[in-house]
């Protein structure tokens, strides 16, 4: 597979397949008819959301400003079909000064350490990595997207922070007790 680049997507969006507390987080890019899906953990799909909005933040100016994320809102679903092309170990994220765009990379392995928690038979193959050029407006959508697709998940609980169960969770803050 190697390097699969969409510069810039047609749509570039966070999704999950599954109920609470059994989602699988997906990266999904689409251009014409090529569509690539990547699984990662909610965690690093929450971080990738915080860190562009602080990229945007800091070098956007009013081209990342919500009122322009607004215009290009995308709550539809995933596409079809949703198989994983791979499944993201390292994330990248960097501000081109001179074309005004953020560059998303999702790797399958670190590109430091490439035999870190790796499968001896992915190491065989060559290494596969997405790489996303989005404009200010698009990425803060797909932050804003992303940030909501991880809060949809299991409420948290009041005392401990876990997830809540349906039928409640053993909570360490009350001694055990079920909540």
């Amino acid at each position: 597979m190697g390097l699969v680049e969409f510069d810039p997507p047609d749509r570039f969006v966070a999704g999950t397949v599954g109920p609470p507390g059994q989602r699988t987080f997906f990266l999904q890019a689409s251009e014409g008819r090529r569509l690539t899906s990547v699984s990662l953990e909610k965690q690093q799909v929450s971080v990738l959301a915080d860190r562009i909005n602080d990229l945007l933040d800091s070098y956007a100016g009013g081209e990342g400003a919500d009122h322009a994320a607004a215009e290009v809102v995308d709550n539809a679903p995933l596409d079809t079909p949703i198989e994983d092309d791979f499944r993201v170990t390292t994330l990248s994220l960097a501000w081109d000064e001179d074309r005004q765009v953020i560059i998303i990379e999702a790797l399958d392995r670190d590109p430091d350490d490439p035999e870190a928690g790796v499968d001896p038979e992915v190491l065989a193959e060559e290494p596969r990595q997405m790489r996303v050029v989005l404009p200010p407006s698009r990425a803060r959508a797909f932050a804003r997207r992303a940030q909501s697709v991880v809060s949809a998940g299991r409420p948290p609980c009041p005392f401990c922070g876990g997830p809540l169960e349906p039928e409640g969770h053993i909570c360490p803050r009350s001694n055990g007790y079920k909540r």
